[in-house]
């Protein structure tokens, strides 16, 4: 047996559990499930296969569904558990709860009634993902989903525009075609980016290249499965400081002082306000 049945001291436990292969999950989360007074699940048809596959006996315990559709009722019996000094584990459907997966509410409360919180932790898509991609991993942002409509979707894009790090996405691939269009359309063509389909599964793939190049390719390719699409952060190109005081020069010709710092800031996405500074003096020279 890969697992050991131990005391385990009340508390509430979050339990990673695969996101494809059934072995990659930790022996400590086994010996989680297999010792813990209280068992909940996102998805508990998912984590009863599991269990049966590592040959973790429920011994008379039922696995509580707790999911996003829960409701309060379900987090107060857990709750409810907590506060009779058991040991209560809850796993999400695959990966990381609380990642894309609910759990927050639960483990909030939980922390705010002074009971222990901790994580027998394992695989997660996001950072798999972000190891194979072949993209900067020394910065990144989790962005989960986008949105289902097209307009929420791009203007959600916009905002991550700047963000001085990979992007990082969960998509369905009825939606992933949409959703490419939209990030090359918003963020540049250019920029760099990664498909990972089917992380850990037999079927595991990674496409890599441009924005444009990956929604061209998908549009001939369709794909099915799991998805995390990462995108490259932004690289501003260096301004020439000269090349900056020219423009200023030959804008303010022609516009004022505000309009001319505007016309330049934006021509070069740089920050208004010394573009402003500089427009000032070379107004007065």
């Amino acid at each position: 047996m890969n697992f050991q049945k131990i005391r385990l001291a009340a508390g509430l436990y979050f339990v990673a559990t695969p996101i494809g292969t059934a072995r990659d999950i930790t022996l400590r989360a086994l010996d989680v499930l297999a010792s813990a007074d209280v068992i909940a699940a996102e998805d508990t048809r998912s984590l009863r296969r599991l269990m049966e596959i590592h040959g973790i006996p429920l011994e008379g315990r039922h696995i509580q569904a707790y999911h996003d559709h829960s409701g309060a009722g379900a987090r107060g019996r857990l709750m409810d558990a907590l506060a009779q000094g058991q040991s209560v584990a809850y796993a999400s459907e695959a990966g990381m709860p609380l990642i894309a997966d609910p759990g927050y509410d639960l483990g909030k409360q939980a922390a705010e009634a002074g009971h222990m919180v901790t994580c027998a932790p394992g695989a997660s898509a996001a950072i798999t993902a972000l190891t194979l991609a072949g993209l900067p991993t020394d910065s990144f942002f989790f962005a989960g989903f986008l949105p289902n409509a097209s307009g929420a979707r791009r203007t959600r894009i916009e905002t991550l525009k700047n963000i001085p790090g990979t992007l990082v996405f969960y998509e369905s691939p009825k939606r992933v075609s949409a959703s490419l269009a939209d990030l090359a359309d918003c963020l540049g063509a250019d920029r760099q980016a990664a498909l990972c389909r089917e992380l850990t599964k037999k079927f595991e793939e990674i496409r890599r290249g441009s924005l444009a190049d990956l929604a061209a390719e998908i549009q001939e390719k369709p794909v099915k499965g799991e998805i995390v699409l990462l995108v490259d952060r932004g690289h501003s190109q260096s301004v020439n400081e000269s090349d900056v005081e020219e423009a200023l020069k030959r804008a303010l010709e022609t516009h004022s002082v505000r309009d001319a710092a505007d016309l330049v800031s934006e021509m070069y996405d740089l920050p208004r306000r010394p573009i402003y500074q500089k427009a000032l003096k070379l107004g007065k020279g």
